[in-house]
């Protein structure tokens, strides 16, 4: 298929995890939006996140993998590449989160938080950077956080994870500097997920706070501009990172924080 300046990414094929709802779905619909076809992944509303992605006129399938299981996530870029012919784009998004101290912290959540937030990284990038390297490009965009670059309490194993995910690209981008593959890390500030939405809910319910008191609140603590990043924002930087006046960004942590890490 042709690429045309208002689809410039047609006859490629993304690959998003964790894209049923949140940050996942709005870099899909951006990617889409750009004309890529779209392989989804992801435990929430599958055929909506399909219907959505088909009404901006681009192919779109899901599948189920469990990002915590090596074999699923393999099987899943298999099937990609026997349904759409391959993964052009691979979009590392699929996270979860838990809060405690250190001490206090299961073994289980940290073990379950480790899986989807870095080694899912990792088994997706080997599953899908041959065919990259046989078809001569590829872009890999990895969803970090501000939470690889600086830390919170309570965080540990979120933070140790997304610091793992920016060590991780900058270790895929040098294998691949040489080639037209191109691996960075996008590190949002707080977006307004289901995750963080939690979050927010617990906040209000711990200091008795009404629902907007807490989400200021939240912002407050950390995020200078006091607005939320929305995922309509952090698509269209995937999307930029996929555009020629990118490819030599390698092994970039691209923050879009309102500020947080300026602090």
């Amino acid at each position: 298929m042709t690429t045309t300046s208002c689809a410039p990414l047609a006859g490629k094929t993304a690959l998003v995890t964790g894209s049923t709802s949140g940050i996942g779905l709005g870099v899909a619909r951006a990617l889409a939006k750009a004309g890529a076809d779209i392989v989804l992944n992801g435990f929430g509303d599958a055929e909506g996140a399909v219907a959505q992605i088909e009404a901006l006129g681009v192919r779109a399938i899901h599948h189920g993998a469990d990002m915590s299981r090596p074999g699923e996530i393999e099987a899943m870029v298999a099937f990609a590449a026997e349904r759409f012919g391959g993964v052009d784009i691979l979009v590392n998004n699929a996270g979860i989160q838990f809060v405690a101290p250190i001490e206090d912290f299961p073994a289980e959540r940290w073990d379950a938080v480790i899986a989807i937030n870095l080694n899912a990284t990792f088994h997706a990038m080997r599953a899908a950077l041959p065919a990259m390297r046989a078809r001569g490009w590829g872009r890999v965009i990895n969803i970090a956080s501000v939470h690889g670059v600086v830390a919170s309490a309570g965080k540990s194993a979120y933070v140790a994870a997304k610091h793992g995910v920016i060590g991780l690209t900058k270790v895929a981008a040098l294998e691949t500097a040489r080639s037209g593959i191109t691996v960075n890390a996008i590190c949002p500030g707080w977006v307004l997920t289901p995750l963080v939405q939690q979050q927010i809910d617990d906040l209000a319910r711990r200091e008795g706070l009404a629902p907007d008191e807490a989400s200021v609140r939240l912002l407050g603590e950390k995020q200078p501009s006091a607005r939320f990043v929305t995922p309509e924002q952090i698509g269209e930087l995937a999307v930029f990172l996929c555009s020629g006046a990118a490819s030599e960004m390698r092994g970039a942590e691209l923050k879009i924080d309102g500020g947080w890490t300026a602090q």
